[in-house]
């Protein structure tokens, strides 16, 4: 296995760059910030992305009648692909911040300690002046919005901001990730009506619990090194537990969409959606061996199939509604 020259000498690489296309696209001096931005590991935005586009697609199917036009009853486009150049820029701000703060575990934990900062292949300075840069990104893309949008976006800095620091203070770090990745489900309603209603608490409910969930099952990978490190983390409070736990979380979930669903009166066939979504968290669940870290990363992995899921059944009942007085 590849090696580098740490600041404290060699170290093994076990998050390195990898074969993937985009470290065949940046020149090699790049390769450091892609790492920092996790561009080669697109889940991270995916996750991030699917509360925006949710709620985008709930606010466009809220009380959908039949006879408005199709275009009405589908997510708006451009906010769409606002919401994925924003995610984007933000998980891999959020990423490099991460980084900075926590440089010190990182380089405990084997994993990640030939990351950039901890290995020495980038210096703070560089680090903080990428992670500007993300942000200026998200916040051009944040600008595009209404003012009340724009002043929620902002405020979701707070809770991003204290993240990295949860996991030496709590049990459930998990829980404050998923105030920070659900904030997407208050977006979305926000940029289409200017104010929040109950559909949008209740999808962002229901998105921190899932967050939760799928964090726990990631964490399980790290568990002996952040024993050892002191790291706190759901997936080391729940234990042989996690199974029962996860019932619970993705239960409550689904449970808190189908009130937002319910609230916002959109088509029936969303549920379609949530049913099916619901299967899938079900099989993650009887399929997870917390002992597998291969494993654990395939299943977390696959949370991207739940937001497609429920996506589809919101963009698919709008559908419904518009063709349905043709039959």
């Amino acid at each position: 296995m590849e090696t580098i020259q740490s600041r404290s000498g060699q170290g093994r690489v076990a998050d390195a760059p990898s074969g993937h296309w985009v470290y065949r696209a940046l020149p090699r001096g790049l390769w450091p910030y892609a790492q920092l931005a996790r561009w080669d590991r697109p889940i991270g935005w995916i996750l991030l992305l699917w509360p925006c586009w949710w709620s985008t697609a709930l606010a466009a199917t809220a009380h959908a009648t039949v006879g408005r036009p199709l275009l009405e009853l589908l997510p708006n486009p451009w906010h769409l692909a606002l919401f994925l150049v924003g995610a984007i820029a933000m998980r891999g701000a959020g990423c490099t911040y991460n980084d900075l703060i926590d440089e010190g575990i990182d380089a405990q934990v084997e994993r990640t300690r030939s990351r950039p900062l901890p290995s020495g292949q980038v210096t703070r300075k560089q680090a903080w002046g990428f992670l500007v840069a993300q942000a200026l990104v998200g916040l051009a893309v944040l600008l595009q919005f209404n003012w009340f949008t724009v002043v929620l976006g902002l405020a979701s800095l707070a809770v991003v901001a204290i993240y990295p620091f949860m996991k030496r203070i709590t049990n459930w770090p998990q829980f404050v990730l998923g105030l920070a990745f659900s904030w997407g489900a208050l977006m979305g309603w926000a940029a289409t009506y200017g104010s929040l209603d109950v559909p949008a608490l209740l999808l962002y409910a229901g998105s921190i619990l899932w967050v939760i969930g799928y964090d726990t099952i990631y964490a399980h990978q790290d568990k002996e090194d952040d024993a050892i490190v002191g790291v706190r983390s759901t997936a080391r409070l729940f234990g042989k537990n996690t199974e029962l736990w996860l019932y619970g979380l993705y239960g409550g979930a689904l449970a808190c969409f189908a009130g937002a669903f319910a609230n916002a009166i959109v088509p029936m066939p969303a549920l379609a959606g949530l049913l099916a979504a619901g299967a899938h968290m079900h099989r993650q669940i009887r399929t997870l061996d917390i002992d597998d870290p291969d494993q654990c990363l395939k299943l977390f992995k696959s949370n991207s199939v739940v937001g497609w899921l429920i996506f589809l059944g919101l963009v698919g009942g709008g559908i419904w509604v518009a063709v349905k007085p043709l039959f």
